[in-house]
Protein backbone atom coordinates (compact mmCIF):
# COMPACT_ATOMS: atom_id res chain seq x y z
CA UNK A 1 0.00 0.00 0.00
CA UNK A 2 3.06 2.61 1.26
CA UNK A 3 4.48 1.66 -1.98
CA UNK A 4 1.84 2.20 -4.19
CA UNK A 5 0.58 5.72 -2.60
CA UNK A 6 4.70 6.79 -3.43
CA UNK A 7 3.94 5.88 -6.71
CA UNK A 8 0.92 8.01 -7.42
CA UNK A 9 2.32 10.92 -5.87
CA UNK A 10 5.60 10.63 -7.92
CA UNK A 11 3.12 10.25 -10.82
CA UNK A 12 0.91 13.78 -10.10
CA UNK A 13 4.87 15.33 -9.17
CA UNK A 14 6.10 13.72 -12.65
CA UNK A 15 2.76 15.46 -14.50
CA UNK A 16 3.07 18.62 -12.78
CA UNK A 17 6.38 19.15 -14.06
CA UNK A 18 5.78 18.26 -17.55
CA UNK A 19 2.61 20.34 -17.75
CA UNK A 20 5.12 23.34 -16.31
CA UNK A 21 7.41 22.55 -19.00
CA UNK A 22 4.27 22.51 -21.51
CA UNK A 23 4.14 26.43 -21.37
CA UNK A 24 5.63 27.79 -24.02
CA UNK A 25 6.85 31.32 -24.93
CA UNK A 26 4.70 33.43 -28.30
CA UNK A 27 7.35 35.12 -30.36
CA UNK A 28 6.99 38.41 -32.45
CA UNK A 29 6.01 37.18 -35.51
CA UNK A 30 7.52 38.96 -38.87
CA UNK A 31 4.53 39.42 -41.41
CA UNK A 32 6.61 40.65 -43.98
CA UNK A 33 10.20 39.46 -45.15
CA UNK A 34 11.60 42.99 -44.29
CA UNK A 35 10.20 43.57 -40.82
CA UNK A 36 12.98 43.80 -37.93
CA UNK A 37 10.38 45.17 -35.18
CA UNK A 38 6.66 46.10 -34.69
CA UNK A 39 4.49 47.22 -32.21
CA UNK A 40 1.22 45.83 -30.29
CA UNK A 41 -1.88 47.57 -30.78
CA UNK A 42 -4.13 45.38 -28.83
CA UNK A 43 -4.59 42.13 -27.36
CA UNK A 44 -8.12 40.41 -28.45
CA UNK A 45 -7.75 37.99 -25.37
CA UNK A 46 -7.42 38.27 -21.73
CA UNK A 47 -4.92 36.66 -19.64
CA UNK A 48 -6.18 33.16 -18.47
CA UNK A 49 -8.59 33.30 -22.04
CA UNK A 50 -9.01 30.16 -23.62
CA UNK A 51 -8.82 30.93 -27.90
CA UNK A 52 -9.72 28.47 -30.88
CA UNK A 53 -7.62 28.07 -34.48
CA UNK A 54 -8.53 30.98 -36.35
CA UNK A 55 -9.24 33.07 -33.56
CA UNK A 56 -7.38 36.58 -33.54
CA UNK A 57 -5.18 36.56 -30.97
CA UNK A 58 -3.80 40.36 -31.15
CA UNK A 59 -3.68 43.37 -33.82
CA UNK A 60 0.43 43.84 -34.43
CA UNK A 61 1.01 47.14 -35.78
CA UNK A 62 3.66 47.03 -38.41
CA UNK A 63 5.92 49.55 -40.47
CA UNK A 64 2.68 49.73 -43.31
CA UNK A 65 -0.17 48.53 -41.86
CA UNK A 66 -2.23 47.04 -38.75
CA UNK A 67 -2.23 43.82 -39.28
CA UNK A 68 -4.62 40.93 -37.11
CA UNK A 69 -3.01 37.86 -36.13
CA UNK A 70 -4.63 34.54 -35.41
CA UNK A 71 -4.12 31.20 -33.85
CA UNK A 72 -3.38 28.11 -35.41
CA UNK A 73 -3.93 25.28 -32.66
CA UNK A 74 -6.29 25.88 -29.38
CA UNK A 75 -4.29 27.00 -26.51
CA UNK A 76 -5.05 29.52 -23.46
CA UNK A 77 -3.41 32.51 -23.20
CA UNK A 78 -1.11 31.99 -20.29
CA UNK A 79 0.47 35.65 -19.29
CA UNK A 80 0.68 39.14 -21.81
CA UNK A 81 4.72 40.10 -21.95
CA UNK A 82 3.96 42.99 -24.30
CA UNK A 83 1.42 45.00 -23.19
CA UNK A 84 -1.11 46.78 -25.99
CA UNK A 85 0.61 49.91 -27.02
CA UNK A 86 4.22 48.27 -26.93
CA UNK A 87 6.36 49.42 -29.25
CA UNK A 88 9.46 48.95 -31.28
CA UNK A 89 8.77 45.07 -30.07
CA UNK A 90 11.94 42.97 -32.08
CA UNK A 91 10.95 40.41 -34.26
CA UNK A 92 11.57 37.15 -32.32
CA UNK A 93 11.10 38.42 -28.69
CA UNK A 94 8.42 36.92 -26.60
CA UNK A 95 5.63 38.80 -26.06
CA UNK A 96 2.89 36.10 -25.08
CA UNK A 97 2.63 32.78 -22.78
CA UNK A 98 1.14 30.10 -24.35
CA UNK A 99 -0.52 26.61 -22.57
CA UNK A 100 -2.52 23.92 -23.82
CA UNK A 101 -5.78 23.07 -22.15
CA UNK A 102 -5.06 21.25 -18.65
CA UNK A 103 -1.89 22.98 -18.09
CA UNK A 104 -0.48 24.36 -14.93
CA UNK A 105 -0.30 27.99 -15.63
CA UNK A 106 1.31 29.24 -11.89
CA UNK A 107 4.36 28.98 -13.78
CA UNK A 108 3.72 31.76 -16.47
CA UNK A 109 4.85 34.32 -15.09
CA UNK A 110 8.53 32.81 -14.14
CA UNK A 111 8.62 31.58 -17.20
CA UNK A 112 8.20 35.15 -18.96
CA UNK A 113 10.87 36.57 -16.55
CA UNK A 114 12.93 34.33 -18.11
CA UNK A 115 15.51 35.62 -20.77
CA UNK A 116 15.57 34.16 -24.29
CA UNK A 117 18.78 33.92 -24.24
CA UNK A 118 21.46 34.99 -22.64
CA UNK A 119 22.80 38.37 -23.19
CA UNK A 120 26.84 38.75 -23.31
CA UNK A 121 28.32 39.11 -19.75
CA UNK A 122 29.93 42.98 -19.26
CA UNK A 123 33.94 42.81 -18.53
CA UNK A 124 34.44 43.34 -14.59
CA UNK A 125 35.37 46.46 -13.91
CA UNK A 126 37.74 47.74 -10.99
CA UNK A 127 35.38 49.90 -8.87
CA UNK A 128 37.14 53.35 -7.96
CA UNK A 129 36.54 55.90 -5.14
CA UNK A 130 33.57 58.18 -6.17
CA UNK A 131 34.81 62.03 -6.18
CA UNK A 132 32.72 63.74 -3.59
CA UNK A 133 29.58 65.00 -4.42
CA UNK A 134 28.90 69.46 -4.02
CA UNK A 135 25.22 68.59 -5.29
CA UNK A 136 23.12 66.20 -6.80
CA UNK A 137 22.79 66.33 -10.21
CA UNK A 138 19.98 64.47 -11.78
CA UNK A 139 20.66 60.99 -13.19
CA UNK A 140 21.78 60.05 -16.86
CA UNK A 141 19.37 58.14 -18.82
CA UNK A 142 20.61 53.94 -18.76
CA UNK A 143 20.77 54.55 -23.05
CA UNK A 144 23.23 57.55 -22.06
CA UNK A 145 26.35 55.46 -21.35
CA UNK A 146 27.59 52.34 -19.98
CA UNK A 147 31.23 50.64 -19.82
CA UNK A 148 32.77 49.95 -22.88
CA UNK A 149 32.48 46.15 -24.00
CA UNK A 150 35.70 44.59 -24.13
CA UNK A 151 37.12 43.45 -26.74
CA UNK A 152 35.70 40.83 -29.31
CA UNK A 153 32.07 41.00 -27.43
CA UNK A 154 29.22 40.65 -29.51
CA UNK A 155 26.70 43.85 -29.42
CA UNK A 156 22.99 43.48 -30.25
CA UNK A 157 21.22 46.39 -31.87
CA UNK A 158 18.65 46.95 -34.60
CA UNK A 159 19.09 47.60 -37.99
CA UNK A 160 18.15 50.97 -37.86
CA UNK A 161 20.37 51.24 -34.65
CA UNK A 162 23.44 50.56 -36.02
CA UNK A 163 22.79 52.76 -39.01
CA UNK A 164 21.99 55.77 -36.93
CA UNK A 165 25.12 55.13 -34.62
CA UNK A 166 27.17 55.08 -38.43
CA UNK A 167 26.25 57.88 -39.50
CA UNK A 168 26.75 59.73 -36.11
CA UNK A 169 30.01 57.92 -35.27
CA UNK A 170 28.63 56.66 -32.32
CA UNK A 171 29.88 53.51 -30.64
CA UNK A 172 27.70 51.65 -29.97
CA UNK A 173 29.65 49.57 -27.17
CA UNK A 174 29.65 52.57 -24.97
CA UNK A 175 25.63 52.64 -25.06
CA UNK A 176 23.32 50.79 -23.29
CA UNK A 177 20.23 49.06 -25.19
CA UNK A 178 16.60 49.31 -23.30
CA UNK A 179 15.50 47.00 -25.78
CA UNK A 180 14.37 43.42 -25.23
CA UNK A 181 17.39 41.21 -23.76
CA UNK A 182 19.48 44.21 -23.37
CA UNK A 183 19.37 44.99 -27.73
CA UNK A 184 20.48 48.45 -28.28
CA UNK A 185 17.10 50.12 -30.08
CA UNK A 186 16.71 53.64 -32.52
CA UNK A 187 15.67 55.02 -29.42
CA UNK A 188 19.05 54.52 -27.76
CA UNK A 189 21.23 56.43 -29.96
CA UNK A 190 19.24 59.09 -30.67
CA UNK A 191 19.21 59.68 -26.82
CA UNK A 192 22.95 58.78 -26.09
CA UNK A 193 25.22 61.26 -25.08
CA UNK A 194 29.11 61.26 -24.61
CA UNK A 195 29.74 61.12 -20.83
CA UNK A 196 31.13 64.55 -20.62
CA UNK A 197 29.26 66.38 -22.87
CA UNK A 198 26.19 64.80 -20.69
CA UNK A 199 27.38 65.82 -17.52
CA UNK A 200 28.27 69.87 -18.80
CA UNK A 201 24.33 69.40 -20.31
CA UNK A 202 23.26 68.68 -16.72
CA UNK A 203 25.49 71.00 -15.57
CA UNK A 204 24.30 74.12 -18.06
CA UNK A 205 20.67 73.08 -17.30
CA UNK A 206 20.80 73.37 -13.56
CA UNK A 207 22.17 76.43 -13.55
CA UNK A 208 20.38 78.55 -16.70
CA UNK A 209 16.31 79.06 -16.12
CA UNK A 210 14.62 77.75 -18.52
CA UNK A 211 14.11 79.60 -21.98
CA UNK A 212 10.49 79.88 -22.33
CA UNK A 213 9.06 77.94 -25.42
CA UNK A 214 5.81 78.15 -28.15
CA UNK A 215 2.90 76.23 -27.00
CA UNK A 216 3.35 72.74 -28.77
CA UNK A 217 2.37 69.29 -29.02
CA UNK A 218 4.37 66.17 -29.48
CA UNK A 219 3.24 63.62 -31.33
CA UNK A 220 4.33 59.97 -30.87
CA UNK A 221 6.26 59.06 -34.34
CA UNK A 222 4.35 55.16 -35.37
CA UNK A 223 6.61 52.25 -36.59
CA UNK A 224 4.96 52.96 -40.20
CA UNK A 225 6.05 57.14 -39.56
CA UNK A 226 9.31 55.86 -38.74
CA UNK A 227 10.11 53.17 -41.48
CA UNK A 228 8.41 55.74 -44.34
CA UNK A 229 11.01 58.69 -43.17
CA UNK A 230 13.79 55.83 -42.85
CA UNK A 231 13.26 54.32 -46.57
CA UNK A 232 12.31 58.07 -48.29
CA UNK A 233 15.58 59.50 -47.26
CA UNK A 234 17.65 56.58 -47.91
CA UNK A 235 16.00 56.46 -51.49
CA UNK A 236 16.59 60.28 -51.68
CA UNK A 237 20.20 60.22 -50.62
CA UNK A 238 21.72 56.77 -52.27
CA UNK A 239 19.35 56.84 -55.71
CA UNK A 240 20.50 59.07 -58.66
CA UNK A 241 17.06 60.62 -59.38
CA UNK A 242 16.64 62.54 -62.26
CA UNK A 243 12.83 64.16 -63.19
CA UNK A 244 10.91 64.47 -66.65
CA UNK A 245 8.16 66.22 -67.18
CA UNK A 246 5.51 67.40 -70.12
CA UNK A 247 2.04 68.66 -70.27
CA UNK A 248 -0.43 66.48 -71.81
CA UNK A 249 -3.91 67.38 -73.30
CA UNK A 250 -6.62 65.52 -71.68
CA UNK A 251 -9.74 66.91 -74.31
CA UNK A 252 -10.24 63.32 -75.43
CA UNK A 253 -9.63 61.49 -72.57
CA UNK A 254 -12.28 63.64 -70.58
CA UNK A 255 -14.78 63.02 -73.29
CA UNK A 256 -14.33 59.90 -73.39
CA UNK A 257 -14.59 59.60 -69.84
CA UNK A 258 -17.52 61.55 -69.38
CA UNK A 259 -19.39 59.14 -72.07
CA UNK A 260 -18.28 55.94 -70.54
CA UNK A 261 -19.69 57.31 -66.94
CA UNK A 262 -22.91 57.90 -68.53
CA UNK A 263 -23.30 54.44 -69.61
CA UNK A 264 -22.00 52.91 -66.60
CA UNK A 265 -24.35 54.98 -64.59
CA UNK A 266 -27.16 53.55 -66.80
CA UNK A 267 -26.14 50.02 -65.29
CA UNK A 268 -24.67 51.28 -61.75
CA UNK A 269 -25.40 54.65 -60.17
CA UNK A 270 -22.16 53.78 -57.92
CA UNK A 271 -19.77 53.13 -60.52
CA UNK A 272 -17.73 55.62 -61.86
CA UNK A 273 -14.28 56.59 -63.92
CA UNK A 274 -11.83 58.54 -62.45
CA UNK A 275 -9.27 60.42 -64.52
CA UNK A 276 -6.84 58.21 -62.37
CA UNK A 277 -7.88 55.00 -63.88
CA UNK A 278 -7.41 56.01 -67.33
CA UNK A 279 -3.71 56.95 -66.17
CA UNK A 280 -2.84 53.57 -64.84
CA UNK A 281 -4.07 52.17 -68.07
CA UNK A 282 -1.76 54.95 -70.27
CA UNK A 283 0.88 53.81 -67.57
CA UNK A 284 0.70 50.10 -68.27
CA UNK A 285 0.37 50.32 -71.66
CA UNK A 286 3.51 52.16 -71.66
CA UNK A 287 5.47 49.90 -69.75
CA UNK A 288 4.50 47.30 -72.34
CA UNK A 289 5.92 49.69 -75.32
CA UNK A 290 9.01 50.61 -73.04
CA UNK A 291 9.78 47.76 -70.83
CA UNK A 292 13.26 49.14 -69.45
CA UNK A 293 11.24 51.14 -67.23
CA UNK A 294 9.30 48.44 -65.59
CA UNK A 295 12.60 47.18 -63.91
CA UNK A 296 14.35 47.39 -60.70
CA UNK A 297 17.95 47.75 -59.39
CA UNK A 298 19.26 44.83 -57.27
CA UNK A 299 22.17 45.51 -57.29
CA UNK A 300 24.10 42.44 -59.45
CA UNK A 301 21.29 42.38 -61.59
CA UNK A 302 18.64 44.63 -63.35
CA UNK A 303 14.97 42.82 -63.13
CA UNK A 304 12.82 43.80 -65.87
CA UNK A 305 9.40 42.45 -65.29
CA UNK A 306 7.07 41.01 -67.74
CA UNK A 307 3.34 42.86 -66.19
CA UNK A 308 2.43 46.09 -64.85
CA UNK A 309 1.86 45.60 -60.84
CA UNK A 310 1.33 49.66 -60.16
CA UNK A 311 1.64 50.91 -56.84
CA UNK A 312 -0.86 53.63 -56.10
CA UNK A 313 -0.26 56.01 -53.34
CA UNK A 314 -2.51 56.67 -51.10
CA UNK A 315 -2.43 59.03 -47.85
CA UNK A 316 -3.82 57.55 -44.43
CA UNK A 317 -4.05 58.96 -41.06
CA UNK A 318 -1.05 57.09 -40.06
CA UNK A 319 1.09 58.14 -43.32
CA UNK A 320 1.53 56.89 -47.07
CA UNK A 321 0.97 53.12 -48.48
CA UNK A 322 0.99 52.06 -51.87
CA UNK A 323 -1.45 49.31 -52.18
CA UNK A 324 -0.81 47.56 -55.89
CA UNK A 325 -3.53 46.87 -58.85
CA UNK A 326 -1.63 43.41 -60.70
CA UNK A 327 -1.34 43.33 -63.72
CA UNK A 328 -2.89 46.32 -64.98
CA UNK A 329 -2.21 45.97 -68.80
CA UNK A 330 -4.84 43.04 -69.07
CA UNK A 331 -7.30 44.62 -66.99
CA UNK A 332 -10.22 47.06 -68.72
CA UNK A 333 -11.11 50.33 -67.17
CA UNK A 334 -14.46 49.46 -65.07
CA UNK A 335 -12.04 46.61 -63.24
CA UNK A 336 -9.76 49.11 -62.40
CA UNK A 337 -11.57 51.19 -61.39
CA UNK A 338 -13.36 49.03 -58.85
CA UNK A 339 -9.89 47.30 -57.64
CA UNK A 340 -7.71 50.63 -57.00
CA UNK A 341 -11.07 52.32 -55.62
CA UNK A 342 -11.35 48.88 -52.74
CA UNK A 343 -7.64 48.74 -51.87
CA UNK A 344 -7.67 52.99 -51.13
CA UNK A 345 -10.48 51.72 -48.64
CA UNK A 346 -8.57 49.22 -46.92
CA UNK A 347 -5.22 51.26 -46.64
CA UNK A 348 -7.53 54.16 -44.84
CA UNK A 349 -8.61 51.40 -42.56
CA UNK A 350 -5.30 49.74 -41.91
CA UNK A 351 -7.03 46.39 -43.16
CA UNK A 352 -4.44 45.96 -46.14
CA UNK A 353 -2.70 42.68 -46.32
CA UNK A 354 1.45 42.22 -46.77
CA UNK A 355 0.27 41.04 -50.38
CA UNK A 356 -1.56 43.87 -51.20
CA UNK A 357 1.36 46.59 -50.68
CA UNK A 358 4.48 44.64 -50.83
CA UNK A 359 6.00 44.19 -54.47
CA UNK A 360 4.78 46.21 -57.56
CA UNK A 361 7.09 47.54 -60.20
CA UNK A 362 6.23 50.67 -60.86
CA UNK A 363 4.01 53.74 -58.78
CA UNK A 364 1.76 56.49 -59.46
CA UNK A 365 1.36 59.64 -56.98
CA UNK A 366 -1.31 62.01 -57.80
CA UNK A 367 -1.99 65.10 -56.43
CA UNK A 368 -4.19 66.60 -58.51
CA UNK A 369 -7.31 66.05 -56.69
CA UNK A 370 -5.99 68.50 -54.25
CA UNK A 371 -5.40 71.35 -57.19
CA UNK A 372 -1.13 70.92 -57.28
CA UNK A 373 -0.34 71.57 -60.81
CA UNK A 374 3.64 70.40 -60.45
CA UNK A 375 5.67 68.56 -57.99
CA UNK A 376 8.42 65.74 -58.03
CA UNK A 377 7.66 62.32 -56.22
CA UNK A 378 10.57 60.39 -54.35
CA UNK A 379 11.20 56.35 -55.80
CA UNK A 380 10.19 53.93 -54.18
CA UNK A 381 13.00 51.19 -54.15
CA UNK A 382 13.93 48.81 -55.58
CA UNK A 383 11.60 50.18 -58.51
CA UNK A 384 13.10 52.23 -60.94
CA UNK A 385 9.90 54.84 -61.63
CA UNK A 386 7.34 56.81 -59.86
CA UNK A 387 4.63 59.61 -62.06
CA UNK A 388 3.99 62.94 -60.21
CA UNK A 389 0.44 63.43 -61.68
CA UNK A 390 -1.07 66.76 -61.18
CA UNK A 391 -4.02 68.52 -61.75
CA UNK A 392 -5.98 68.58 -64.76
CA UNK A 393 -6.80 72.49 -65.61
CA UNK A 394 -7.96 74.67 -68.62
CA UNK A 395 -5.23 76.22 -70.39
CA UNK A 396 -5.08 78.88 -73.30
CA UNK A 397 -2.95 77.15 -76.07
CA UNK A 398 -1.57 78.84 -79.93
CA UNK A 399 -4.27 77.54 -82.20
CA UNK A 400 -3.05 79.31 -86.01
CA UNK A 401 -6.03 77.07 -87.39
CA UNK A 402 -8.67 79.04 -84.96
CA UNK A 403 -9.83 82.87 -86.14
CA UNK A 404 -8.41 84.40 -82.93
CA UNK A 405 -5.00 82.14 -82.92
CA UNK A 406 -5.68 80.48 -79.98
CA UNK A 407 -7.53 77.50 -78.09
CA UNK A 408 -8.11 76.74 -74.45
CA UNK A 409 -7.98 73.10 -73.45
CA UNK A 410 -7.79 71.20 -70.53
CA UNK A 411 -3.87 69.96 -70.07
CA UNK A 412 -2.52 67.80 -67.27
CA UNK A 413 1.23 68.46 -66.02
CA UNK A 414 3.21 64.83 -65.31
CA UNK A 415 6.70 64.67 -63.72
CA UNK A 416 8.77 60.71 -64.18
CA UNK A 417 11.14 60.49 -61.41
CA UNK A 418 13.79 57.77 -62.88
CA UNK A 419 16.53 56.09 -61.08
CA UNK A 420 19.35 56.55 -64.10
CA UNK A 421 21.30 53.34 -62.53
CA UNK A 422 18.52 51.45 -64.34
CA UNK A 423 16.73 54.19 -66.34
CA UNK A 424 18.55 56.29 -69.04
CA UNK A 425 17.95 59.77 -70.41
CA UNK A 426 16.21 58.71 -73.86
CA UNK A 427 14.88 55.70 -72.12
CA UNK A 428 12.47 57.80 -69.72
CA UNK A 429 11.87 60.44 -72.65
CA UNK A 430 10.52 57.22 -74.91
CA UNK A 431 8.58 55.91 -71.98
CA UNK A 432 6.73 59.71 -71.33
CA UNK A 433 6.01 60.33 -75.09
CA UNK A 434 4.39 56.82 -75.10
CA UNK A 435 2.40 57.46 -71.95
CA UNK A 436 1.47 60.73 -73.46
CA UNK A 437 0.30 59.21 -77.03
CA UNK A 438 -1.91 56.70 -74.82
CA UNK A 439 -4.00 59.97 -72.78
CA UNK A 440 -4.32 62.20 -76.19
CA UNK A 441 -5.42 59.49 -78.16
CA UNK A 442 -7.41 57.10 -75.53
CA UNK A 443 -8.99 55.29 -78.10
CA UNK A 444 -5.71 53.12 -78.51
CA UNK A 445 -6.44 51.20 -74.65
CA UNK A 446 -9.20 49.44 -76.83
CA UNK A 447 -6.92 48.43 -79.99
Amino acid sequence: MASSSIARVLSRQMHISARRHALTKFSMPAMSPTMTEGGIASWKKAEGETFAAGDVLLEIETDKATIDVEAQEDGILAKIIAPDGSKNVAVGSPIAIMAEEGDDLSGATQLASEPSAAPPSPPKMESSPEPPKAEEAPKLTPSQAKPELAKGERIFASPIAKKIALERGIPLAQVKGTGPEGRIIREDIEKYQPPATAASAVAATSSAPAASLPEYTDTPVTNMRRVIGSRLTQSKQELPHYYLTVQINMDKTMKLREVFNKTLGEKDKAAKLSVNDFILKAVACALNDVPEANSAWLGEVIRQYKKADISVAVATPTGLITPIVKDVGSKGLATISSEAKALAKKARDGKLAPQEYQGGTFTVSNLGMYDIEHFTAIINPPQSCILAVGTTKPTIVPAPEEERGFKTVNMMKVTLSSDHRTVDGAVGARWMTAFKGYLENPLTFML
